[in-house]
């Protein structure tokens, strides 16, 4: 059975791979919904910065059984909004809550648009106090270093492994789908060092051997930005900081 599995999901990320352009199931000029495996789906919106332009940003979405998870917040209220009325009134779903795996605007700006619609937010008990610390909406439940959360009859582990891209920054990892969200720890292929303002280079490579030891069954990985791949993005990580 597990076989089976792991040549399902194989296949179901290879197609998609080959044919991300035409798989979004839901397209707008502020957010891009993709499904890449049987229960998750990548949400894509847009962030302006000053130093990097406009720039694409990943979260994560798990759908079960009526219920609805979403990794990261899209990067403003109006595309949060377009997620949520996605969610409830195109896919049915209850949103039974929302994580943001690092302090950034990028992973929680939209975060009062979920707020207004009393859905619960979750985030480590470090990156909550970064984010009052820099002003940024609040999370409202924190944790520690690893919380279970559900979406359905599915489970998704958020775990702190260790500081890379900032010092609080965690990974979300599907065990059903093997699909990891790396966030902003993890690299696409190709991408160069992305923001270093609140990094620990030093031990970034460290981490990122820490997730690959503690999740060795991952088959896809989504990056904070750019395109989702496989194993070789937790590489291609791993080898960029660990000479720096």
């Amino acid at each position: 059975m597990k076989s089976f599995v792991f040549f399902f999901l194989l296949f179901f990320r290879i197609s998609v791979l080959f044919a991300q352009e035409n798989s979004f199931v839901y397209k707008s000029e502020t957010l891009q919904i993709e499904q890449i495996s049987p229960n998750t789906f990548v949400h894509i919106s847009y962030l302006n910065t000053d130093d990097f332009g406009k720039v694409a940003c990943n979260g994560m979405i798990v759908i079960n059984e009526g219920e609805a998870l979403v990794f990261d917040t899209p990067a403003n209220e109006e595309a949060s909004l377009e997620l949520i009325n996605w969610l409830e009134n195109d896919q049915k779903t209850v949103v039974k809550g929302v994580v943001a795996t690092h302090f950034h605007w990028d992973c929680l700006g939209g975060l009062d648009e979920f707020h207004s619609r009393e859905i619960p937010s979750y985030a480590s008990d470090q990156t909550i106090a970064l984010a009052k610390n820099a002003g940024y909406p609040l999370p409202q439940i924190g944790f520690k270093k690893r919380l279970n959360l559900q979406a359905g009859k599915i489970n998704v582990i958020n775990q702190f492994l260790g500081e890379g891209h900032t010092r609080d920054n965690f990974v979300s990892y599907v065990p059903s789908d093997k699909v990891l969200f790396g966030g902003c720890m993890i690299k696409a292929l190709g991408a160069g060092n992305g923001n270093l303002e609140d990094a620990n280079v030093g031990k970034w490579s460290a981490t990122v051997l820490k997730v690959k030891s503690t999740f060795p069954e991952i088959i896809i990985v989504i990056p904070g930005h750019g395109k989702i791949g496989g194993t070789e993005l937790l590489d291609y990580t791993e080898e960029m900081f660990e000479k720096k």
